[in-house]
C-alpha cells in the first residue's frame, strides 16, 4: 500500500504551513523538520489503525522539504517505520546554488542522526541546484558521525536540475534500482 499525504499548508490541505523555519538570518531547520514530521506521524498513526495496513513494515519517502521531514521521522524512531528514503532533502534554498544557512542544515542533520536508528537511503544528484553535492555530503557525514545509519548515493547530473529526479518520470530509471535494493535490504522485496 502506498499513501501520499499532503502536509498542512500544501496543495489543497487545510490550514497554514506548519513548518516555517524562521528567517534566513536565524533559521531553525531542525525544528521545521520536526513540525513537518508531526503531519507525517499523524498520517502514520491513522493508517496503522486500518486493518489492511501492516503497521510494522513502514517506509517513509520524502523529497526536498519532505526528504528533510523523513529524516526528522527517523530521528523519532517511530514504531513500525523500518526505513527512510530521502530524495534531495533539505531546507533554506533561496535560488540556484544559494542556501541561506548551509551550516544550519549540516547541524540539523547531525541532530537528527544523534537519535535516528532507522536505516536511511539518501539520494542526491551532482546538479541539484538546491542542495549541491558538497552540502549533501556534509549533511550525511554529520548524520552518520552523530550515530545515524545512512547509505548515500550521489547520482550523475539529471536534466537541467537534479532536484527534480524523483518527481520527473524520466528519473525513475536512475532511482528505482537504488530504492529496490534498499527495500530488499529491509526484507520488503524479494
Amino acid at each position: 500500500m502506498v499513501v501520499v499525504p499532503v502536509r498542512r499548508g500544501y496543495g489543497k490541505s487545510d490550514g497554514p504551513v506548519q513548518e516555517d523555519y524562521g528567517s534566513c538570518e536565524d533559521p531553525n531547520f531542525h525544528s521545521a523538520g520536526l513540525s513537518s514530521a508531526n503531519d507525517i506521524q499523524g498520517v502514520l498513526g491513522q493508517m496503522a489503525r486500518e486493518p489492511y495496513v501492516d503497521a510494522q513494515r513502514i517506509v517513509v519517502v520524502g523529497q526536498s522539504a519532505g526528504g528533510w521531514a523523513s529524516l526528522a521521522i527517523a530521528a523519532r524512531n517511530v514504531p513500525g517505520v523500518i526505513g527512510i528514503v530521502n530524495f534531495a532533502g533539505g531546507r533554506g534554498s533561496l535560488a540556484a546554488g544559494q542556501n541561506c544557512a548551509p551550516e544550519r542544515l549540516v547541524e540539523g542533520a547531525g541532530r537528527y542522526g544523534a537519535t535516528a536508528r532507522i536505516p536511511a537511503l539518501w539520494i542526491y544528484t551532482e546538479n541539484d541546484s538546491y542542495i549541491g553535492p558538497d552540502l549533501s555530503r556534509q549533511m550525511v557525514e554529520a548524520f552518520r558521525a552523530a550515530g545515524g545509519s545512512a547509505a548515500y548515493r550521489l547520482l550523475p547530473p539529471f536534466g537541467k536540475d537534479g532536484h527534480s529526479l524523483f518527481t520527473d518520470p524520466a528519473g525513475m530509471d536512475r532511482w528505482v534500482p537504488l530504492v529496490s535494493e534498499f527495500l530488499r535490504s529491509q526484507k520488503l522485496m524479494p
